[in-house]
């Protein structure tokens, strides 16, 4: 993978200071009403732990200081002490939760949270009660059956399952506006729609292949768990019978973000689609290919951490360079792949994305302000002028495709 090939000057991270009012709110107002939820989600945890959630939404609310792990119980001390005091350089005055890149803001919080329940002792997700009220909901099986019913080609069968793990972004726990919205869409709310590219850059590499052996595996970035992580296993399935003799989830090493997917998630989702027609089938599928390793659940601290994707480790920067596919799913992880920092609206995802070698996808609905890869500079006018909020309220979508570098160059 060539880093160095990213040769565009790159804007600044958004910081959570006044310079960016979605990213001051998330600071000032979401994560500490996030704290808030997991104390009452939690009403059995000790006092000490309770008290350890409370100074730490304390903390966040009033802008405080940002301190370091505690280094007896945390194995990540290290990499997450480089990053803050990379931070603290770049940040003139004291480090806080009101002057951060809000990148790094918001990843490290729900570190300092799973230090605060003590999860890498218990392994208790505190996250697990909305995980698991998702899970029961009516509208995620309703999705998942609608999803699972393929229509006449096999092709518009991926074109409608790339729709559904769009759309299925939106239900995320940690953002009540944009899972209000639920999986219903408007003629408007797909800004920018690559399957067409994707699907023939799929042909092509089908084209030059003796087999499926000889191809990559496909790499998901996963996102949220629930409905969005169901929407995944069944793009996962089609892979796999279409696409790919492998592939691969990435998933959290940690509970973050509220309904982010880690292995336990995965898990408990395929127990429940075996209880239930037509789902128990697909989990079958899934679970034989798991038990043939065609089908791994890998997680990773890299995507629980604050760097940008051109910063990966040489763990995982060889296998995804060489990956037939990598997906990246939701908003946290475009973030992390643009360098959560506001280009021209205008600027052309491949460009942005050129320091990796492997096609991209990304599947992204919008609750940030980070964008690229609009179509004319036009766009964002007309989207500004339609709605203020385009651009954080969840409502409109983005599947994005780069083709593999070698293609581009």
């Amino acid at each position: 993978m060539n880093i160095e090939r990213q040769t565009m000057l790159k804007p600044a991270p958004i910081r959570t200071d006044h310079s960016n009012a979605f990213a001051s709110d998330t600071m000032k107002r979401r994560i500490p009403a996030i704290i808030d939820e997991t104390i009452q989600l939690n009403p059995d945890y000790p006092p000490s732990i309770q008290a350890r959630l409370e100074n730490l939404r304390g903390d966040v609310a009033n802008g405080e200081a940002i301190t370091p792990l505690d280094i007896e119980s945390a194995a990540d001390y290290q990499p997450w002490l480089l990053a803050l005091q990379a931070q603290q350089a770049k940040t003139p005055g004291d480090l806080t939760w009101r002057n951060a890149e809000w990148f790094f803001a918001e990843t490290y919080v729900y570190r300092r949270l799973m230090q605060a329940v003590r999860w890498h002792e218990t392994r208790r997700d505190p996250f697990l009660p909305k995980k698991q009220t998702e899970l029961n909901s009516k509208p995620l099986w309703n999705l998942l059956e609608r999803a699972l019913q393929p229509p006449p080609t096999v092709e518009q069968q991926f074109m409608r399952l790339i729709a559904f793990d769009l759309w299925a972004n939106r239900i995320d726990l940690s953002y009540a506006a944009s899972t209000a919205r639920g999986t219903d869409i408007a003629p408007d709310d797909l800004l920018v729609d690559n399957r067409p590219q994707l699907l023939n850059a799929l042909r092509q590499s089908a084209a030059h292949s003796q087999s499926l052996q000889s191809e990559g595996a496909v790499y998901i970035i996963v996102d949220n768990a629930g409905s969005e992580l169901a929407m995944d296993l069944v793009l996962t399935d089609w892979l796999l019978c279409h696409v790919t003799q492998r592939v691969i989830l990435c998933l959290k090493a940690h509970p973050t973000f509220v309904s982010d997917a880690i292995p336990s998630d995965v898990w408990m989702m395929l127990a429940a689609m075996q209880k239930r027609e037509p789902a128990r089938r697909l989990a079958q599928r899934l679970t034989d290919a798991w038990m043939t390793e065609r089908l791994r659940f890998v997680p990773h601290p890299f995507w629980n951490g604050s760097s940008f994707l051109w910063h990966l480790p040489p763990t995982l920067q060889a296998p995804l360079n060489k990956a037939r596919l990598l997906i990246v799913k939701g908003d946290a992880n475009y973030r992390r792949a643009v360098g959560d920092c506001l280009w021209p609206a205008d600027t052309p995802f491949a460009d942005v994305l050129n320091y990796l070698d492997a096609p991209v996808l990304c599947l992204r609905t919008l609750k940030s302000d980070p964008i690229v890869g609009l179509p004319t500079p036009e766009t964002e006018a007309e989207l500004n002028r339609a709605d203020a909020n385009w651009r954080t309220n969840g409502k409109r979508g983005l599947i994005q495709f780069k083709p593999s570098t070698s293609n581009i160059q």
